[in-house]
């Protein structure tokens, strides 16, 4: 790991790793800077990979979930989820693993991809006692400086809400109530115990333990919306502006944070209108959003309404965008899955950056390499080109049997020549 990122942009210092992504992102080292400086950029980086820059004037990046559960694990297909996620362009991986050989697992997504890991240390913690109610806070330390010496990237935690704020959610009118699992986890043991937040309690011996490493913090969305009907309310503005002090306090420290926000199902009308809300209120941190699911009834197509969701909120200033696959509220997803998954939310991302800074230079040359019916042009600028040559070799003729001899641009080649 690289001296403390968030310290030397504060001094002004420009260490190499700066300079590496910002010739990634094409901007400016003292751009690159100044923004880590304010808290609107961070730097995830892992020893001896590409670091990977999200925030505020750079690419809109997309994570990809993968992990075993309860029930179902393979540790060698979520091994082979992660590579394949990488294949198709997720910029981060994130193992919410909680069945079969979790240690295991970690360690050897480590060895296998290069891409960034966050991990999520209450769920190992839970598995690990048995149950919520058998964790005792110094479990959840414990498992959190273990991921960090392992070399995660950045690790999430749901400090963002209070006892008080859990009485609030009692008489919310909600469909859903709470989704978030390791929310849930956090709730579920403050009230238990009659102790408050566990994360909140501990913060800055956490935020000393990220800094060390160079380990950014994710403070985690509890309260977000389960269905498009549940609106934003007081629990969700109430995490909203704790999230921000939270952060605030973090950087004090010398951690780089991302707020997760606006997860889960959002109307479509209102996206761009919470994006701002966010923004606005957490002082332009790195935004992650889950989604957005902006209708309710796509299910076994949640990857396509994710998409658009994840459109809109990139266009309107998100930074970071959590993948779905086909599979959401239904099941684990499969390999396939996860690569649909990815590539829909690599869609969405190019379609975000497309509305905040214009056309990108790939679409052009896309565009070029159509006009003069070259394919493997075209299969090398897609996105996944490797579907279209699949879809393409369909065809023996070699040409796009859409319109065979009667292709458009042929025709009007011939003529207005």
């Amino acid at each position: 790991m690289s001296e403390n990122i968030y310290a030397a942009a504060v001094a002004g210092n420009n260490i190499p790793i700066i300079d590496v992504v910002a010739k990634i992102e094409g901007v400016k080292p003292n751009f690159l800077l100044k923004q880590i400086a304010s808290g609107r950029v961070v730097i995830m980086e892992r020893d001896g990979k590409p670091p990977v820059g999200i925030g505020e004037g750079l690419k809109t990046k997309i994570n990809a979930n993968i992990g075993t559960s309860t029930d179902v694990f393979d540790p060698e297909n979520e091994v082979e989820k992660a590579r394949i996620a990488e294949r198709y362009g997720a910029d981060t991986i994130t193992d919410l693993s909680m069945g079969g050989p979790i240690d295991e697992i970690r360690r050897r997504i480590l060895e296998e991809t290069a891409a960034p890991l966050t991990t999520v240390p209450i769920y190992q913690a839970v598995v690990e006692k048995g149950s919520f109610e058998a964790m005792r806070e110094q479990d959840l330390i414990r498992m959190m400086k273990k991921h960090i010496s392992e070399g995660v990237s950045s690790t999430v935690i749901h400090a963002g809400f209070t006892l008080a704020m859990l009485e609030k959610l009692k008489n919310a009118t909600r469909i859903m109530g709470m989704v978030s699992k390791g929310g849930s986890f956090t709730s579920a043991w403050m009230l238990q115990n009659g102790k408050e937040n566990p994360f909140l309690s501990h913060f800055d011996e956490i935020c000393g333990i990220l800094s060390e490493r160079n380990v950014v913090l994710s403070l985690g969305n509890t309260m977000r919306s389960g269905c498009i009907h549940d609106h934003m309310d007081g629990p969700q503005e109430m995490e909203i502006d704790m999230n921000a002090e939270l952060a605030r306090r973090a950087n004090e420290l010398g951690v780089q944070v991302i707020i997760e926000g606006m997860g889960g199902h959002v109307s479509p009308d209102k996206i761009p209108d919470y994006v701002a809300r966010y923004k606005k209120k957490t002082d332009h941190r790195p935004l992650f959003v889950a989604g957005p699911l902006p209708i309710d009834v796509g299910v076994g197509y949640d990857h396509i309404s994710g998409c658009v969701g994840g459109a809109l909120a990139a266009g309107a200033g998100a930074d970071y965008l959590c993948y779905i696959t086909p599979s959401e509220h239904l099941a684990l997803p499969n390999v396939a899955q996860v690569r649909e998954g990815v590539v829909a939310f690599k869609i969405a991302a190019h379609i975000g950056d497309a509305l905040k800074y214009g056309p990108s230079p790939e679409d052009k040359l896309l565009a070029l390499h159509r006009k003069a019916r070259d394919w493997e042009g075209q299969f090398r600028a897609a996105i996944d080109g490797d579907r279209a040559r699949e879809i393409y070799l369909q065809n023996k003729a070699g040409t796009c049997s859409m319109c065979g001899k009667y292709c458009a641009i042929l025709i009007m080649e011939r003529y207005l020549k």
